[in-house]
C-alpha cells in the first residue's frame, strides 16, 4: 500500500550511533582540509577533484554552488579560492556516480522515501528526465519533447494561471531566472515563491523600508577597515567558512568582532587560515573579542538596551551620536527616541538573557567607535519579529553615523549563491510596477500587477486545491519549508510537480498526481550550445556580479541546461501565443543578457562588463548615502520587544544545520564542530533544563509543538547536554520542520518563524 504524502515528507526516525565529545575551541586548518579531501575522494574522481579546486570562485572559473560569499576584487590565492564546505558542495553536485531507469526500476517510491535525506543524495547525479505517472509506484524515462509537452498540457488545462506556482531555488544563475520569471509573467501569473520568501525576506523588508535598497551597503573591503564587526545569528565556520578570513583581516587591522547567539559557534572562538602554512603550524586567530549569549529571539531587547545606554551618554556626554548625520541624512529620529524612552534598561537586558558584565563590553565597544558592520542571517530573520530585528540594528547604526562610509554599513549574509540575484532580476511574486512595465514595453505583453503567492501562501493554496501544478527550479522544497506534513499534503493535492534538479532529493517523493524529474547541467559542468560553450552569471551578497563557467564535461547526455529546460517549456507552453522568441535564447545566452540590460537596472552593457575578470558592482544607494526611500532618507524605526512567555514545562526551539550541511543537503552525520559525531536525530538542550525534567544525556525522547490549537510530533531524538541559555534549545533541520507551524510568520516579511518555536520536550516510553 502506497505511503501517504506526509509519511513520505518524513525523515526516517531511526538512529545510528551517536557520539559526542567537548567542542573545540579552534576551526578549519588540518581539519577542515582532512574532511575536504575525505569527501572528494570518496565521491569523485581525483583529477575532476584537482580540477575544480583550482577554478573554484577564480577569475574565469566558476562559481561555488554554495554560499554566496563574496570573492576579493583583486587578489586571489593561487591555490583555490575554496572551503571545506565548498569543496562538499562540488563533490555533491560532481560526485562520480549517476542514476538513470534502471535505478528506478529497482527502488520505488515508497521504497525511497525510506531512504535517510544523506543516502537520497548520495544516490547520484540524476542522468535523464523521469514521470510518474498517475497511480504508478515506479518512475520511467521520458523524452525531453514529451516531457515539455506534459507540463504544457497541464499548465494550459488549467481555469486561469493563478492555479500554478513556480518555485526557484537560489542556486539558479541570472540568465535562467530571468527566463524563469518572463515564462511565468507571459502565462499570466506573478506566482513566483523562491527561497528568499523563507530566509532573507525579512531583511530585504526591513532594510528597504529604512535604508531604500533590500541589500547590504558594504563591500568585502569594508569589512577590512571596519572597527566593529557584529555577527549576529549567524554561524560563519559552517554557513560562510570564507567569511573568517576577511574576519581575521579586520582583526590584523585592528578591529574589534562581537559575536551574539544563543549557541557558542567555535569558528568565531577561533580560527586557522587552511592555505596559510604559517597559520597551520602556530594555531591560527582568535576572532571574537565578546561573545553574547542571548536567549533565543532576545536580539531587539537587546539591541535595545544599547540604544538606552548610548541615549543616556549623549544625553550626558554629548558626542556619542553622529548627530550632523542624524540631522542631514536621516528622517523620524524624534519619533525613534521618544519611543526608546518609554522602555526600562533592566528590563530589557532581562529580557536579552544577556549579563550585566558582557553587555559592558559590548557596550564599550560601540560607544567608542563609529565603524561599525552589523552582519547577521537567518538567526534574526525567522522569527515573527524578523523585521523589527533588522530595523533595531538599523536604528543603531544610523546613530552611529555608520552608513555610506568606509568601514561601516549592513551586511545580511545569503545563502545560496544567487539567491541575491534571482531577485534582482525578477524573481519575485510582489515586483515593482517599473519592472513590470519594462517588461511590457520590451516584449509587447502585460505583465500581471497583481502580487503572486510567497511560499507560505503557496502552500496553503496547494493544501487547499487552489494551486494544481507545482514547478520548482532547483532547491528541495519539501525539505525546506515548514510544517512539514501540512506542506506535503499541498503537494499531493497538485494534478502535477515538477522539479529540476541535479541529484534525487526527498521532494521528489512527495509528488501531485502527476510527477515530472528533469535534470539539469550542474554549475560545475560545461554548457554547450548552438553558439557554442555558454557563460553564465551571478551576484553575490555583497553587490557583485560575475562570470561562472562549467570546467568538467557533462555527466551525461541526456542533461539539459536551466536555460534549457525553461526555453523548452515556455515554448510547449506558449506556442504560437508567445511575444518571445524562446528558442533563440537557447542557443546563444547573450541574448538573454542584452535583454537584462533593457530591463533591469544597473545592467547596462552586460556583456562587455562581464568580460572584466572581477565583475562588476550593481548600484547602491545606501553604499553612498542615496537613500531611494518614500522620505528620500534613511528611516528611524520604532520597534516593540517581542511578546511571548513559556509556561514551566516549555522551551524556545531554534533549527539550525549541522556542520555537515548546507540548507537541505545532508553531506555526512557529523557536526564536528559542536563535538557530535553520526548522528543528526539531537536536541541541543542546556543541563539544568536537562536536571528540572529528569533527563540524561543522549536519552530519546518526543518532541512537541502547539500553535493556534494544532499540535504537531517529531518523534525519537537524543538529547546532548550544551552552553545554550535556559529555557532554549536546538535541533537539526529538515528533521524538525514538521514542528514549524506555518501560521507563524515574520510580520511585512511572511518568513517562516523557524528559529522561535514553543516546544515541550517527553521522555520516550
Amino acid at each position: 500500500m502506497s505511503s501517504s504524502a506526509k509519511d513520505k515528507a518524513k525523515t526516517p526516525e531511526g538512529f545510528t550511533s551517536l557520539k559526542t565529545e567537548a567542542p573545540p575551541k579552534n576551526t578549519v586548518g588540518f581539519g577542515a582540509l582532512k574532511a575536504a579531501a575525505i569527501q572528494v575522494n570518496k565521491y569523485m574522481k581525483a583529477s575532476d577533484a584537482l580540477k575544480l579546486s583550482l577554478k573554484i570562485n577564480q577569475k574565469g572559473g566558476f562559481d561555488c554552488p554554495g554560499c554566496a560569499w563574496p570573492d576579493p576584487d583583486d587578489e586571489r590565492s593561487a591555490i583555490g579560492e575554496y572551503c571545506e564546505n565548498g569543496m562538499k558542495a562540488i563533490a555533491e553536485e560532481a560526485q562520480n556516480k549517476t542514476i538513470n531507469r534502471d535505478f528506478f526500476v529497482k527502488y520505488s517510491v515508497d521504497e525511497l522515501t525510506n531512504f535517510t535525506d544523506f543516502e537520497i543524495g548520495k544516490s547520484g547525479r540524476l542522468a535523464e528526465p523521469m514521470f510518474l505517472p498517475e497511480g504508478a509506484t515506479h518512475y520511467q524515462p521520458i523524452s525531453w519533447e514529451a516531457a515539455f509537452e506534459k507540463v504544457g498540457s497541464h499548465l494550459n488545462a488549467l481555469n486561469n494561471p493563478d492555479e500554478a506556482a513556480f518555485y526557484t531555488s537560489g542556486r539558479t544563475t541570472n540568465e535562467a531566472a530571468f527566463l524563469y520569471q518572463l515564462f511565468v509573467r507571459e502565462f499570466g501569473t506573478s506566482n513566483l515563491p523562491d527561497c528568499s520568501n523563507m530566509c532573507h525576506e525579512a531583511s530585504g523588508s526591513a532594510l528597504t523600508e529604512t535604508l531604500g535598497i533590500g541589500k547590504g551597503s558594504v563591500k568585502l573591503d569594508d569589512l577590512y577597515k571596519a572597527e566593529v564587526v557584529m555577527v549576529i545569528g549567524q554561524n560563519p565556520a559552517t554557513n560562510h567558512p570564507r567569511m573568517l578570513s576577511a574576519l581575521e583581516k579586520c582583526k590584523n587591522n585592528g578591529g574589534k568582532i562581537i559575536a551574539i547567539n544563543p549557541l557558542p559557534e567555535a569558528g568565531l572562538i577561533k580560527f586557522t587560515d587552511p592555505q596559510n602554512p604559517i597559520k597551520l603550524l602556530t594555531g591560527g586567530t582568535k576572532l571574537a573579542d565578546v561573545f553574547v549569549p542571548i536567549t533565543i529571539n532576545g536580539d531587539v531587547a537587546f539591541i535595545k538596551a544599547i540604544l538606552l545606554k548610548l541615549l543616556e551618554k549623549e544625553e550626558e556626554l554629548g558626542n556619542v551620536f553622529d548627530k550632523h548625520f542624524i540631522e542631514e541624512y536621516t528622517s523620524d529620529y524624534n519619533a525613534f527616541v521618544a519611543d526608546l524612552k518609554t522602555y526600562n534598561f533592566d528590563e530589557c537586558l532581562k529580557a536579552s538573557g544577556v549579563s550585566v558584565d558582557i553587555f559592558n563590553q559590548t557596550f564599550d565597544l560601540i560607544l567608542n567607535n563609529e565603524k561599525i558592520i552589523v552582519c547577521w542571517a537567518m538567526g534574526l530573520t525567522q522569527h515573527e519579529n524578523a523585521v523589527d530585528n533588522i530595523r533595531e540594528l538599523v536604528n543603531l547604526l544610523l546613530l552611529k553615523g555608520s552608513i555610506g562610509k568606509e568601514g561601516a554599513g549592513t551586511c545580511p549574509v545569503r545563502g545560496h549563491s544567487n539567491v541575491q540575484g534571482d531577485r534582482t532580476v525578477g524573481i519575485w511574486e510582489a515586483a515593482p510596477q517599473a519592472f513590470l512595465d519594462k517588461i511590457e514595453t520590451k516584449y509587447g505583453f502585460k505583465p500581471s500587477a497583481k502580487h503572486g503567492f510567497s511560499v507560505i501562501e503557496t502552500i496553503k493554496a496547494m493544501y487547499e486545491k487552489k494551486v494544481k501544478v507545482f514547478f520548482g527550479l532547483g532547491g528541495n522544497f519539501i525539505s525546506a519549508v515548514p510544517d512539514t506534513g501540512y506542506s506535503a499534503q499541498g503537494l499531493a493535492n497538485c494534478n502535477l510537480t515538477v522539479h529540476v534538479s541535479t541529484k534525487l532529493n526527498r521532494s521528489h517523493l512527495v509528488t501531485g498526481k502527476e510527477a515530472l524529474i528533469l535534470p539539469c547541467l550542474g554549475r560545475t559542468e560545461k554548457d554547450y550550445q548552438k553558439s557554442g560553450e555558454q557563460v553564465q552569471s551571478v551576484e553575490n551578497s555583497m553587490g557583485v556580479v560575475s562570470s561562472t563557467k562549467g570546467i568538467l564535461e557533462p555527466c551525461s547526455d541526456a542533461l539539459l541546461s536551466e536555460v534549457a529546460v525553461v526555453c523548452g517549456v515556455a515554448h510547449a507552453t506558449l506556442k504560437h501565443k508567445t511575444k518571445v522568441k524562446w528558442l533563440s535564447y537557447k542557443d546563444d545566452y547573450k541574448l538573454v543578457r542584452d535583454d537584462i540590460a533593457e530591463v533591469v537596472s544597473g545592467f547596462e552593457d552586460y556583456n562587455t562588463r562581464l568580460k572584466n575578470p572581477s565583475g562588476f558592482y550593481l548600484p547602491n544607494g545606501a553604499r553612498v548615502r542615496k537613500f531611494n526611500t518614500k522620505t528620500g532618507k534613511a528611516n528611524f524605526s520604532v520597534n516593540k520587544l517581542p511578546e511571548w512567555k513559556l509556561k514551566d514545562d516549555e522551551l524556545i526551539m531554534m533549527t539550525i544545520r549541522s556542520h555537515d550541511q548546507f540548507n537541505t543537503t545532508i553531506y555526512g552525520l557529523d557536526d564536528r564542530y559542536r563535538g557530535v559525531f553520526n548522528e543528526r536525530r539531537i536536541i541541543f538542550m542546556n543541563r539544568e533544563d536537562m536536571e528540572v525534567r529528569g533527563l540524561k544525556e543522549h536519552q530519546v525522547v518526543n518532541l512537541k509543538s502547539e500553535f493556534k490549537g494544532v499540535k504537531r510530533h517529531a518523534n525519537n531524538f537524543k538529547v546532548v547536554g550544551y552552553d545554550i541559555p535556559k529555557n532554549c534549545c536546538a535541533t537539526y533541520f529538515p528533521e524538525t520542520n514538521v514542528l514549524v507551524p506555518l501560521d507563524s510568520f515574520a510580520h511585512t516579511a511572511k518568513t517562516p518563524a523557524s528559529k522561535s518555536v514553543v516546544i515541550t520536550v517527553e521522555a520516550s516510553v
